[in-house]
């Protein structure tokens, strides 16, 4: 499994030429490890172990690109957007940047690996000693440059970092955010700001995942309106089990099935795959039981069906009759991906999508 990094850590592994000649290396030694895969060159003259860059997550890959960026500028970097969004602990949902983005406050021209941004570098702060825009502006910019699933995992993590404890919500603290961002969206008129509005407004800190931020999207361009983040489910004795989405439009649960806690041995702990495994049986069928409703799954899956990104979402789920709009492989053929059944207009659709096709044409063209 990838693996995340802090800043630190980073700086650690980053090695600069100059570092890799104190140590003994030669010239021609160092072009043959990078030939030879022992080195990643991560722009000229700064330079990763090839299998420590192979373990990280895009978002770590970036983060010692910009560290590399900032150290060859003599004044140091002013990070931006994507760039800003790793700072921040962003999650880059479905991106792999190939340029540190910047603001310039001089003439400069951009390079093969970076990305220049001339815009007025009004109240830039600092994260883990490098300067970038501030987390309110950050959102607003990605909520108006990427595509909406990646700016809304962005606001979501956001906001969580802002407003949201366990599994809770600060209501009050979440509406001062968006108001702040509202107040600066207000005096912005760059192209994508009534999108970013949508997306700001959309936000919720309580998806703890992307693909918890994505789901949520989805089963909105889906039709359902009345989504809940974070249900308890009590049982005795103990904490609360949370469960991920309560779609009260068809009084059902459903939870978006990450690998990690599976196939990360980090995140099981002591436990082993089968253990994991068994606890979570035991969970899910402890919910169905003291709520009653039906429980649906959905995750990330390679598929050789899939378009060019290999993924697509799928419910995966068997529920009782009743629930039709939580089963798509009655009106959807299978293998469909959530985001071509959102689609649709064929007429095969349920009549609570076509209720509400206005809004999910909205976030769908969004």
């Amino acid at each position: 499994m990838p693996s995340a990094i802090t800043p630190d850590e980073a700086r650690r592994m980053l090695r600069s030429r100059e570092d890799l000649l104190d140590a003994g290396l030669s010239e021609r030694r160092i072009r043959a490890q990078v030939a030879g895969g022992e080195l990643h060159r991560v722009r000229r003259g700064w330079y990763v172990p090839t299998p420590v860059w192979q373990e990280l997550w895009p978002e770590g890959r970036h983060l010692v690109h910009i560290l590399a960026v900032d150290r060859d500028a003599p004044n140091g970097i002013i990070a931006a957007g994507v760039s800003a969004a790793v700072l921040w602990d962003l999650p880059l949902y479905r991106l792999r940047p190939r340029r540190v983005h910047v603001i310039s406050t001089a003439r400069s021209r951009s390079v093969p690996d970076v990305m220049r941004h001339a815009v007025a570098a009004d109240d830039i702060t600092e994260r883990h000693g490098i300067r970038c825009t501030p987390l309110a502006r950050t959102v607003l910019d990605l909520s108006c440059q990427l595509p909406i699933e990646a700016a809304l995992s962005c606001a979501d993590a956001a906001l969580r970092s802002i407003a949201v404890t366990g599994q809770v919500q600060d209501e009050g603290l979440a509406a001062a955010w968006r108001e702040e961002l509202g107040a600066l969206a207000m005096d912005s008129h760059v192209p994508g700001i009534r999108r970013a509005r949508r997306v700001i407004a959309f936000s919720d800190g309580r998806a703890q995942l992307p693909g918890e931020s994505v789901s949520r999207l989805q089963l909105r361009r889906l039709g359902f309106q009345r989504i809940t983040l974070q249900v308890p489910v009590p049982r005795p004795g103990r904490r609360p089990y949370w469960v991920d989405f309560g779609l009260d439009d068809v009084a059902a649960l459903g939870e978006f099935d990450g690998e990690g806690k599976y196939v990360d041995p980090e995140l099981r702990g002591d436990r082993s795959l089968e253990q994991t495994l068994l606890a979570e049986k035991q969970r899910e069928d402890w919910i169905r039981g003291v709520t009653q409703r039906p429980f649906a799954r959905w995750g990330t899956s390679t598929s050789p069906r899939t378009s060019g990104s290999g993924r697509d979402w799928r419910l995966s789920a068997s529920l009782r009759p009743g629930a039709e709009l939580l089963r798509p492989e009655r009106w959807a053929p299978s293998g469909t991906s959530l985001p071509d059944v959102a689609t649709r207009r064929d007429g095969r659709c349920p009549a609570l999508w076509r209720e509400h096709r206005a809004q999910a044409a909205e976030w769908r063209d969004g």
